[in-house]
């Protein structure tokens, strides 16, 4: 795996809603995988898929594994601004911790990428929670972006477009549509 050099070189790593709704201009997207990070349905969403009364789920990055997305290559003059608007849309209750990982990119290069990881010691984390608990909340939780199943659906979409099978969260969603 080769390294790049390119210190004008940005990568933003997504692997939730930045997967199919970026919202930002970018240069460049690849598939793309993080080492010992995995993806799961752990974080309370109070805002864009429930709210205070009545959370649903969302996505995080908790440690251990990995974890396949995309990432983003930005343009160097649009950092400032991707950066801004990341950090407005993903810290609204900062349950993530922005970070900087590498990234291997499907054409074999690594890079450093920012990365939004869940906050275990934030109350709104729900990594430990039984799968009938998540199973209650992705039912219940609607937001400002829609339900938290919807969200569930597109990640499994997503990944199924990038030739990934993720077996733990098929389960969850097959699970989840069976109980709607």
């Amino acid at each position: 795996m080769t390294t790049e050099n390119n210190s004008d070189a940005y990568w933003v790593f997504g692997y939730g809603s930045l997967m199919w709704r970026p919202g930002f201009p970018f240069a460049d997207m690849a598939p793309a995988r993080l080492a010992g990070w995995h993806r799961d349905m752990c974080i309370q969403s109070i805002h864009y898929r429930g709210t205070p009364d009545i959370p649903g789920l969302v996505s995080g990055l908790t440690p251990g594994g990995e974890c396949q997305g995309r990432a983003y290559q930005i343009h160097p003059h649009d950092v400032a601004d991707v950066v801004a608007y990341l950090d407005e849309r993903e810290l609204v209750t900062d349950v993530y911790l922005p970070q900087h990982h590498p990234v291997a990119l499907s054409d074999g290069r690594s890079v450093s990428a920012r990365v939004y990881v869940a906050d275990i010691d934030h109350d709104q984390f729900a990594g430990h929670w039984p799968i009938n608990q998540k199973i209650q909340y992705l039912l219940q939780g609607t937001g400002s972006e829609g339900r938290s199943l919807e969200y569930l659906a597109n990640i499994v979409d997503q990944l199924g477009q990038l030739g990934i099978t993720d077996d733990g969260l098929s389960d969850l969603l097959a699970q989840a549509k069976a109980a709607d």
